[in-house]
């Protein structure tokens, strides 16, 4: 009988190690335990957190070498996991974590949203958690002070920012009042009420004098450049992407791809209305009463349709779906957070289903010419595909590499390369969802031209249409995506805003569905009629969302 190497059990310990210490991030994996504990926010919890990761490391170190190809991936996985991991405590990144997208602060504002509603233990955790979260804000705010005194705030903008989220949070709209109405809804035997109207209490409170603190004592340091430099840009590029770029090159290549995307959406206006202009096209689709559903309800419905004759149609000829995600849950998302759709995966066990979310503005009517490639995307073949086979896989892949391993890079470059897949099969039957899968891609490619640009305080290209010759601007991408994008204004606004405090994410999109085309295309040529895509999606999705390096060699050697 063939020994299993010992790297299996190993990733096991490691994935409750990390569980334990950063509670927060595995209740949003669906790692079950841990959904009544915070992660220690502190500058102690972090020096703790580093030692663990650096003593993991060590016994990964110590193992016996890898006998199959499975073995050896798990342990270059876990080597860089842990790696990556305790990089970002090297680096000190937690004393400066706070911005307007992916900060600890968001993760303590949305970690409910992951969290079960249905069982008295389930709201016991809720209770349990919320009664914590003002020592949490606490820990965290000894950490930014740190990083504060150390001549590390970060920019003004993403403070702003979060102070605007923390008010909401404290406001009579924020989901924390919501959840009392939940817990009615419920209809349990009203044992944890009171405990709980208290807590919602104390909570909303805790917000709003860490909403006083950023405001009135953190902004006074906050930096008033938002951009970051080459060398911190390039290091935050490679931790999304798990490959090094050159960030003149990739800008360059950004401003080919936002010309030869804005050449085809010009195509495709006129065949919707002859003669007339990108902005004009898009106002139609956004306006039209034909074109558009009239409630939150109905978007929902509209998405849900789509994404089950998806599963219908591509289920057994194109992809092999496991049973637990064969059906997509469509979820329209609690106020206050940022408007667009996005995915939270299924738990470990499957008993919580993979689901797409819509956070929408709060009056329809609401367009769905961009929606069907955004339900692509993010629910099936994108994330929902991707993340359940990764989770499914337990005969293969460590449990490390199936919960805890996500690089943009791949993960968000599936997910759009997928929308090109849905495009190559036919599946925007009407030339307005062609117009709105290329919107995806041009904003898509206005993100690597405006996060390269503006972090290494780039020239807008002589030769372009739009501002030659000019610095970048927060006006300036804003008007991009306004233009290009064809995004509205607040909108526009979010998303640069991001970009600003989330330095090398932006690009991973468009940056991994291009090396997935490139992995695709050498493989076309090795192979030539003996290449099979079906096989070729099965093997991308099995190796899962790790560095492009690590799967170019993976799917090529």
């Amino acid at each position: 009988m063939e020994q299993v190497h010992p790297i299996y059990e190993l990733s096991n310990e490691i994935v409750e190690d990390l569980a334990r210490t950063f509670p927060d991030l595995a209740t949003e994996l669906g790692v079950a335990g841990y959904d009544d504990k915070w992660t220690d926010f502190s500058p102690e919890g972090a020096e703790e957190a580093f030692r663990l990761l650096r003593r993991l490391r060590s016994r990964v170190d110590a193992l016996p070498p890898p006998q199959t190809d499975w073995d050896r991936l798990a342990v270059e996985l876990a080597k860089a996991t842990l790696d990556e991991e305790a990089a970002w405590f090297e680096h000190l990144d937690h004393l400066r974590n706070l911005n307007s997208m992916a900060s600890a602060l968001q993760s303590i504002r949305e970690v409910w949203d992951h969290m079960g509603r249905n069982s008295a233990e389930e709201w016991a955790n809720i209770v349990y958690r919320l009664e914590r979260l003002p020592a949490a804000l606490d820990g965290y705010r000894a950490s930014l002070d740190e990083g504060r005194r150390r001549g590390m705030a970060v920019a003004e903008r993403q403070v702003r920012a979060a102070v605007e989220q923390c008010r909401f949070s404290e406001s009579d709209d924020s989901r924390y009042v919501g959840m009392l109405d939940e817990y009615e809804a419920a209809s349990l035997d009203g044992v944890l009420r009171g405990q709980l109207e208290n807590a919602v209490a104390d909570a909303r409170r805790a917000f709003g004098k860490f909403a006083d603190y950023l405001a009135g004592t953190y902004a006074i340091d906050a930096a008033e450049r938002d951009a970051v430099g080459r060398d911190r840009y390039v290091r935050a590029a490679y931790e999304f992407l798990g490959s090094n770029i050159d960030p003149l090159e990739t800008y360059e290549w950004g401003w080919e791809q936002v010309v030869a995307i804005r050449a085809h959406m010009e195509r495709i206006a006129n065949e919707i209305s002859s003669g007339a202009h990108i902005a004009e096209v898009h106002d139609l689709l956004r306006t039209d009463p034909t074109r558009t559903v009239a409630t939150a309800a109905d978007l929902k419905a509209f998405a849900e349709d789509r994404l089950n004759a998806a599963l219908e149609r591509l289920s057994g000829t194109h992809f092999d779906v496991p049973v637990p995600i064969q059906e997509v849950i469509v979820n329209i998302a609690p106020p206050g957070s940022s408007l667009g759709a996005y995915y939270v995966g299924p738990s470990e066990d499957f008993t919580r289903p993979g689901s797409v979310w819509w956070s929408l503005s709060p009056q329809g009517p609401y367009p769905v010419f961009d929606e069907v490639t955004t339900a692509y995307h993010e629910g099936f073949p994108g994330h929902h595909l991707q993340v359940g086979i990764q989770i499914s896989l337990a005969e293969k892949l460590s449990r490390l590499h199936r919960l805890w391993v996500w690089k943009s890079g791949t993960g968000e470059g599936w997910a759009l390369y997928a929308e090109r897949l849905m495009s190559e099969w036919g599946f925007f039957e009407k030339p307005d969802y062609v117009f709105g899968w290329l919107s995806g891609q041009m904003l898509r490619a206005c993100r690597v031209v405006i996060d390269i640009g503006s972090h290494l305080e780039l020239p807008i290209p002589a030769g372009q249409p739009f501002r030659p010759a000019e610095e970048w601007t927060y006006e300036a991408a804003v008007q991009m995506l306004e233009d290009y994008a064809m995004l509205n204004r607040p909108s526009a606004e979010s998303e640069v805003t991001r970009y600003l405090g989330w330095p090398g994410q932006a690009i991973s999109y468009k940056v991994g569905e291009q090396a997935i085309l490139d992995i695709r295309d050498e493989l076309r040529r090795k192979r030539r009629v003996e290449f099979d895509e079906k096989a070729f999606h099965a093997q991308l999705l099995e190796v899962g969302p790790v560095g492009l390096d690590l799967l170019r060699s993976e799917l090529l050697d």
